[in-house]
């Protein structure tokens, strides 16, 4: 088992406390799709309507589509699975992305392309992750690769 830093945010279906708002305190969406080049895009369109049903900010959502895309592309690119789920959770201060898949990382077939080179069509995934994310962990296993960002979209107000 590989692990990178792992901090995992507690995720449940759906938590529901009506504040003085009578908002859900913490929303959630599921989606899982059969692991095709046409997932990326279709993950994409699912979580920008969760994302406007949660009232997202919209450079907020736009952070949250490409996390999303980067961690999917990861897996179109390199599992072995035949299925990828992603969840999002928001609780009016963050997203958190959680990808998984039940596969094993193939083999890069071309090395790895180094950052000056600008014409790359691939390499960028997690950089781009990383830039957009206070935090990202991903644990590797036999069973499968779990991914975790964390975006924080406002600060929190006391």
């Amino acid at each position: 088992m590989i692990t990178t830093e792992h901090r995992t945010p507690a995720v449940t279906d759906r938590e529901q406390h009506a504040g003085p708002s009578h908002m859900p305190s913490r929303v959630v969406a599921l989606c899982a799709l059969p692991v095709t080049p046409e997932s990326v895009p279709a993950m994409r369109r699912f979580f920008r309507s969760a994302a406007r049903q949660w009232a997202v900010p919209a450079d907020a959502t736009d952070t949250l589509l490409l996390v999303v895309s980067e961690l999917v592309t990861n897996v179109v690119l390199h599992s072995t699975s035949a299925e990828v789920t992603v969840l999002v959770a928001f609780d009016g201060v963050a997203l958190t992305v959680e990808v998984k898949d039940q596969g094993r990382w193939l083999d890069r077939r071309l090395p790895r392309q180094v950052a000056e080179d600008d014409d790359a069509a691939f390499g960028r995934g997690l950089a781009l992750v990383t830039a957009c994310t206070s935090w990202w962990a991903a644990d590797v296993t036999p069973n499968g690769t779990r991914v975790v960002a964390h975006c924080p979209i406002m600060a929190a107000t006391a």
